[in-house]
């Protein structure tokens, strides 16, 4: 029986803040890594001990096993614990960790082997007795034809050798099979440094069920019932909740016995989550997650267990202290995923400070971002998640939205409002939304300013009485507020729509604000620190409320609303119009650059190619002319809003080639 009293939490964020707490709750001492970036992040401040690995880029921190290694040693730790992403599903580390005598608090390293490529997985899930989707011999890969025609379509080609939605596409015409393979190959050689890859009938509308499963050394394994993980973007899971209440009683037994059949198979020991593909009654093996899953908090929500302290005491070598007759589910739990990305940008991830953090208190939070955090570029942009709870799925749903509308990050775009529309949707409501609905409804949910947004706003700074330099009130621009019959005038801007400049006059001694189309009557209830509740037009809205510089922020129901102030701070609050300059429209990683200085280019032609998130992003020419800055390397981590290329308009540019117009010619192809 192994014992440790030290455990090394080899990862950052959130998940580093729950298995410490969950650390101390059990009597261990912990430590925290961090990198240059996390120097002062909140999961170094919570562990009794933490060690600098490396500067920021994650293949010289989280990901050097060198450097973990190190840490451990340097603290006296005697176990690891690597969370989930960066090192948590790498055999090699497992191995190493081991190889030092230390205790890997997860699976071991030959499960890990055999479920993290999913040609092996597969095999051993047939020889467990468990379904899994009509699939192309791995002979017949170089025959495209071949392929399409034994996996008919549509098919999914997806990466062998990893998960996580990396090196995967969907194939619906035989004629995209070749460049999807392409691509897939690529992400996947990028990802995984194998660029294998599997062909498997897709499943067209299909739910995303996964079992979690917990099995100790001593041969016993249970499973905690499923999770419904079938919002998804582009393979992200975006809301995931538990029971799957979309699935028969009779598709539930055979995947909790499934599960636990092929976690007996490949001899697995700690955590895992095995994936299933439902589709009405038939469903599928996809794969096996060899580690802690994000979306682990609504399992224990339900069941009433903490998964990490179980993973402790399965490390420790102690025996399961329940049975699969112990296990049982009450109530419902939904999840939300907050992000550091733009929903109505493609969802391109971004960076910035997060002035402003308030999270909900009627919901369980797992996340570690605070007011004042810079969040970078570097790791995933995940911040946080909310976990809402009901005694029904209708009453956790409202739970969550209520729990999302409590939620404010200024400062810094998220998807926070986004998530507010769809936990509110009728779709979501009616359980009607499988893996491929938020892709193919990809407008269903538009970013609109509603009039309590702008009184909020208007109102805010009309009433404040600060008389800092950066305070509109206190600008030294000749403005001064009047008598109140006179009102208080305020032009705003909307950020989302520049067209969009509406003056709103304030009467704060009369209770009003007349704009441009109407009248409304306001009524102030309560304002502490940057929350601001008014009763408006007789219905009481409340948001939070931020002035800066430029801009006054608002969160309003989950959404942050950009107001510019052109008229008290003159040329720069407004955007930028575009001169030919191409930026980088999400913080990423160059991949391709496909022209050089001096080249000519048409409007649209493609100038390079970067990656993020596990999205490939065409970079455009924004108009027709001749290439006069390259500031992209392929390999190079660039910043949100970084100058990459430079386009000098010229309508009159020719192809040297043809001596062709190039907006003719089609450009630089």
């Amino acid at each position: 029986m192994t014992r440790f009293g030290t455990v090394l939490v080899a990862n950052r964020g959130e998940i580093a803040l729950r298995i410490i707490r969950a650390a101390e709750a059990t009597g261990l001492r912990s430590v925290a890594v961090y990198s240059d970036a996390d120097r002062d992040a909140p999961h170094v401040r919570a562990a009794d001990a933490a060690v600098r690995i490396g500067p920021a880029a994650a293949l010289e921190s989280y990901l050097s096993i060198d450097a973990i290694l190190d840490a451990a040693e340097r603290s006296g730790a005697d176990a690891i614990h690597p969370g989930y992403g960066f090192l948590s599903e790498r055999s090699a580390f497992a191995r190493a960790v081991t190889g030092a005598g230390l205790v890997f608090v997860g699976p071991p390293a030959d499960a890990m082997d055999a479920m993290g490529r999913k040609d092996r997985a597969r095999e051993i899930a047939v020889a467990a007795g468990v379904p899994v989707v009509p699939a192309a011999d791995t002979s017949a890969h170089d025959d495209l034809d071949a392929v399409s025609a034994q996996v008919g379509l549509p098919l999914l080609v997806k990466a062998a050798a990893g998960g996580g939605g990396k090196g995967m596409r969907i194939v619906r015409d035989a004629g995209d099979l070749t460049d999807a393979v392409a691509a897939a190959r690529r992400e996947a050689a990028s990802a995984f440094g194998d660029d294998t890859l599997l062909f498997e009938r897709y499943v067209e509308h299909g739910r995303h069920i996964e079992v979690q499963v917990l099995a100790d050394e001593h041969g016993n394994v249970i499973h905690l019932f499923e999770r419904d993980c079938s919002v998804q973007r582009r393979h992200q899971k975006v809301l995931e909740e538990s029971p799957a209440t979309a699935i028969s009683v009779d598709v539930r037994r055979r995947v909790t016995e499934a599960a636990v059949a092929l976690a007996r198979e490949v001899g697995y020991v700690n955590a895992g989550t095995v994936e299933f593909l439902v589709s009405g009654d038939d469903a599928y093996f996809l794969e096996m997650n060899t580690r802690l899953q994000v979306e682990h908090p609504v399992t224990e929500v339900v069941t009433g267990l903490d998964l990490v302290t179980l993973q402790f005491a399965v490390a420790q070598g102690d025996r399961l202290p329940l049975t699969q007759s112990d296990v049982t589910v009450h109530g419902h739990a939904i999840e939300a995923r907050v992000y550091a990305e733009d929903p109505y940008a493609g969802f391109l991830p971004q960076a910035g400070v997060a002035t402003v953090v308030a999270w909900p208190a009627r919901a369980r939070v797992d996340a570690a971002l605070e007011s004042g955090q810079r969040v970078g570029t570097f790791y995933d942009p995940m911040l946080g998640k909310i976990i809402a709870a009901g005694t029904t799925r209708e009453a956790a749903r409202r739970a969550l939205v209520n729990a999302l509308d409590d939620t404010a990050i200024l400062g810094l775009t998220t998807n926070v409002g986004f998530l507010r529309a769809l936990a509110d949707s009728d779709a979501f409501r009616d359980c009607a939304i499988d893996t491929a609905w938020l892709d193919g409804h990809p407008d269903e949910f538009t970013l609109e300013t509603p009039v309590a947004a702008w009184c909020l706003a208007a109102w805010s700074l009309a009433t404040a009485h600060d008389e800092r330099a950066h305070h509109p009130l206190g600008a030294a621009d000749g403005w001064r507020s009047g008598a109140d019959p006179a009102g208080i005038p305020i032009e705003l801007t909307n950020a989302a729509d520049t067209t969009d400049t509406r003056i709103l006059t304030v009467h704060p001694a009369a209770g009003r604000i007349v704009g441009p189309q109407a009248t409304v009557g306001v009524r102030p209830l309560t304002t502490a620190d940057d929350s601001v509740r008014l009763e408006i037009d007789g219905t009481t809205h409340e948001g939070r409320v931020h002035i800066a510089s430029r801009e006054v922020l608002v969160a309003y129901q989950g959404q942050t609303y950009v107001f510019q102030r052109p008229d008290a701070f003159g040329p720069g609050g407004r955007a930028a119009v575009t001169d030919g300059s191409v930026t980088a429209p999400m913080p990423g990683t160059v991949l391709a650059v496909n022209v050089t200085t001096g080249a000519l280019v048409a409007e649209g032609d493609t100038l390079g190619v970067l990656e993020a998130m596990k999205m490939e992003l065409a970079l455009k020419a924004p108009v027709t002319g001749v290439v006069t800055l390259v500031g992209a390397l392929v390999g190079s981590q660039v910043e949100l809003g970084e100058r990459l290329f430079m386009v000098e308009p010229d309508a009159e540019a020719s192809d040297p080639a043809s001596g062709t117009p190039i907006s003719a010619a089609g450009g630089a192809r």
